[in-house]
Parts: C-alpha cells; structure tokens; sequence
C-alpha cells in the first residue's frame, strides 16, 4: 500500500515501485500460501530470480551506467 501511495504520490517513479514490489516479494518468502514454512534454499533461489529479472531490465542498466558515470541515482 505504501509503495501505491508514494507512486501515485509522484514521491517515487513506477520502476521505484516495481523494484519495491519485488523487493517484498522476496522478504515475505513468495507466493505461497499463508502460513507455509519455507528453507533457505527457497528464499536464496527466489531472491536470484527478482535480481535476474531486475539486472536483465534497460532500466536497472541505465541506473548502474548513470550512477557509475556520476555517482548520482537516476530515478527513472
């Protein structure tokens, strides 16, 4: 909800939100049901897919280019 709120706010872009809502993807273990136990084999697989998802994406590429260049974020 929060993430919606500063989107829709103009505090942060819509890739912030996406990277937000992957990010909690991973800290809450997935899409699984309520109340199941997962390992860490589980988390650490899920964690690589957000991240390959994410690295393969033009725009973490322009992010990483423009922050090594200038040593500033692009919020794109």
């Amino acid at each position: 909800m929060m993430l919606v709120n500063m989107r829709d706010g103009g505090f942060i872009s819509a890739y912030d939100a996406e990277i937000g809502e992957r990010v909690a993807r991973v800290m809450c273990g997935g899409e699984v049901d309520s109340g199941s136990l997962v390992d860490e084999h589980w988390l650490i697989e899920l964690e690589r897919a957000e991240f390959m998802h994410l690295v393969r994406n033009a725009k973490t590429q322009a992010r990483v280019a423009h922050t090594l260049q200038t040593g500033k974020p692009l919020r794109n």
